[in-house]
């Protein structure tokens, strides 16, 4: 369903724990974090810790302080706008792709995860959502052959899904994203391109409406 990454050494290991803390809001924003303690809770040493700290940091989520310490870098919304633009830019265009030829079992794929999608919004697991959301996009590109594109999305997507599983936590009234997923479903089994990319369109802008209010809510997790 939510594809982890492959593992191969301690500093990846470190690496993709990081990330997933500060993108599942383990690590909020602002949070201090150091070399010593991080160390301490993986039981290694301090080398791939730093190592896996300036790696964070060249991607924006650590702001390193020589000689003050190490924050979780504050969500930039410039790069949160760039990153949406980008993927609305690909999405669209694969979906169309989706409504002109797709695979019968990626489109059960799709039923299947909005049935899982219903589970998650009744038990209000924020994290299992987020991860179904993701799952469900990325089956429509695997169901394209154009999962090369999807690797391009993820490679700026953090900062755009860090605000995403903001607002997932802390609005738990889901069914616009839901029912979003299903009309796109349903216009890929039509062949309905056109409709296709516009809910496409509309689907990725509720992340800069959903922006002002999680500037409104939070605004120590943003820049300035």
């Amino acid at each position: 369903m939510f594809m982890k990454p492959i593992i191969s050494t301690t500093r990846d290991a470190v690496y993709h724990a990081l990330k997933e803390q500060i993108l599942m809001l383990d690590l909020l924003p602002g949070t201090g974090i150091s070399e010593k303690e991080i160390s301490v809770q993986f039981g290694v040493s301090r080398t791939p810790v730093r190592e896996s700290f300036v790696q964070l940091s060249q991607e924006g989520l650590l702001d390193i302080y020589p000689q003050r310490g190490t924050v979780v870098s504050l969500i930039d919304l410039e790069r949160v706008e760039e990153a949406r633009f980008i993927r609305e830019q690909l999405e669209r265009a694969v979906i169309a792709l989706a409504c002109e030829s797709f695979p019968q079992e990626s489109l059960q794929q799709l039923r299947s995860n909005l049935a899982y999608q219903q589970v998650s919004m009744r038990e209000k697991d924020f994290k299992k959502m987020f991860e179904l959301d993701e799952a469900f996009h990325r089956t429509i590109f695997e169901g394209c052959r154009k999962l090369n594109t999807w690797a391009v999305i993820q490679q700026v997507n953090v900062h755009l899904n860090r605000t995403r599983m903001l607002r997932l936590a802390a609005d738990h009234r889901w069914d616009e994203l839901y029912e979003q997923h299903q009309q796109m479903v349903d216009a890929i089994e039509h062949h309905e391109g056109g409709k296709a990319e516009h809910l496409m369109n509309t689907h990725l802008h509720l992340t800069i409406a959903d922006q002002t209010v999680l500037k409104e809510k939070f605004p120590t997790y943003f820049k300035e």
